[in-house]
């Protein structure tokens, strides 16, 4: 099957060109070729933009064990509409994903219900370091220091520090303190205001972390990617990433602060938690100055019953992937970025910085992950619309400019307009970590 996407204004990993882009069966075969070649399938691109596949590197989609809120076939709709098409998913389910046995056994559960690409996090422990050691078909090591579930948290120094010492894949992680929190809710005392919630998980729990897991990160030369960095004082740690360290921003840190408490309650109730509107210059100047160079979602759904619990009984997280790109294309629309910044933060950088095989670009012989999207066309997020299991979102209401009208899953059209082609399925995605991820790749 070859498919001509004709005249569209495809972006490039350095420029905007309006040209012709050629899919021939998996892969990107040619750009702007010969009007002349044959294909069996001509799209008019005219007007809108095309762009490499979003690749979201944190992603919750609760499969195994916690399916009432999402499932694999669910979430890889929702990213399929959201132009999405290759998600890294964490080890947070029931069971974890802590063992190389688990591990495989969520490779081949996914190949059997994801739309898209996928491939998931194995997680640490204090104890489970063979594990980490043997796990190979994966993008890294997910440790939770801070509050977790499970036997997910490892917040005690000599485990960490065995962690880092004897493996060999990226490290990533939830980073805020433990002791802080707990300091915290202590002074602020028992409370069933959710806006606490943000005074609990205050900055300097982030802080904290985050120059521990540096540090550790910098003594046993291991690279290190931050996840949800929430607070602008974290980006001025980031600076010295030393060819090891990389960071990503969610959008509800970029976009939501504690002021929309006031409107939204326990929607937008987050670990880490939303931070003062202080915070938002500073983390947008971050992704200018590639201090953070991921944009991610966190994408962690849970039921609208769940969420509307009298805080603290209240679970953190919401659900994004099938908004995230939307959202970014709207702040395009406002001025705060351009569609090259946005392409570098979903698709470049996210497969550089986990060594992703074909992933990111609009290349000759790159993956034929693609989106098309109108940069002009508004559209309402509405909760009745939701594809993600748990039918809600914090955005709901909003009325935004830009949006993804069909995915390509290498090089198969997997949505458009509002219709999936359901027969489809992902692959799992390819890690060459010897590659030595985003400062070895520029």
């Amino acid at each position: 099957m070859k498919t001509r996407i004709r005249r569209a204004n495809v972006v490039l990993a350095n420029e905007t060109v309006v040209a012709d882009v050629i899919i021939e069966g998996q892969t990107i075969a040619d750009i702007d070729s010969a009007a002349q070649i044959a294909v069996d399938e001509e799209i008019d691109g005219t007007g809108y933009h095309l762009l490499p596949g979003v690749i979201d590197d944190q992603v919750h989609f609760r499969e195994p064990g916690l399916t009432h809120k999402e499932d694999l076939a669910t979430a890889s709709r929702a990213c399929a509409k959201g132009g999405i098409t290759t998600f890294l998913e964490m080890p947070n389910t029931k069971p974890a994903t802590i063992s190389v046995e688990a591990l495989h056994a969520k490779l081949q559960l996914a190949s059997t219900k994801s739309l898209v690409n996928y491939g998931f996090y194995i997680g640490a422990t204090p104890d489970n370091v063979g594990e980490l050691k043997a796990a190979t078909r994966t993008p890294g090591i997910k440790i939770f220091i801070g509050s977790s579930t499970g036997s997910l948290l490892v917040d005690e120094q000599q485990a960490l520090e065995t962690i880092f010492a004897e493996t060999t894949l990226p490290i990533t992680a939830h980073c805020e303190d433990e002791t802080t929190i707990t300091a915290n809710r202590e002074r602020v005392g028992p409370t069933n205001n959710v806006a606490d919630h943000s005074r609990i998980r205050d900055e300097q729990a982030a802080i904290v972390c985050t120059r521990r897991a540096f540090d550790l990160a910098y003594r046993h030369n291991h690279r290190f990617h931050l996840l949800h960095t929430s607070t602008a004082a974290e980006t001025e740690l980031t600076a010295d990433h030393r060819n090891l360290i990389t960071a990503e921003a969610c959008p509800h840190h970029l976009l939501f602060s504690t002021d929309d408490y006031e409107r939204l309650g326990t929607l937008v109730q987050m670990n880490p938690s939303i931070k003062p509107a202080s915070n938002h210059e500073g983390l947008w100047q971050a992704l200018h100055d590639n201090r953070i160079q991921v944009i991610a979602t966190d994408h962690a759904p849970h039921t609208l019953e769940e969420k509307q619990q009298p805080y603290p009984a209240s679970p953190s997280g919401l659900p994004a992937v099938e908004n995230s790109l939307a959202l970014m294309l709207n702040e395009v629309n406002k001025g705060r970025c351009t569609i090259e910044q946005v392409v570098h933060w979903m698709c470049d950088a996210p497969a550089r910085v986990w060594d992703l095989v074909g992933k990111g670009r609009i290349e000759r012989g790159y993956d034929a992950d693609l989106v098309l999207v109108d940069l002009n066309r508004e559209h309402t997020i509405r909760n009745a619309d939701q594809l993600t299991k748990c039918g809600w979102s914090p955005w709901d209401g909003e009325t935004l400019r830009g949006l993804p009208l069909r995915t390509w899953v290498r090089g198969k059209q997997v949505y458009c307009e509002g219709k999936f082609d359901e027969s489809i399925r992902g692959t799992e995605a390819e890690f060459d970590h010897a590659r030595g991820g985003y400062w070895a790749t520029r």
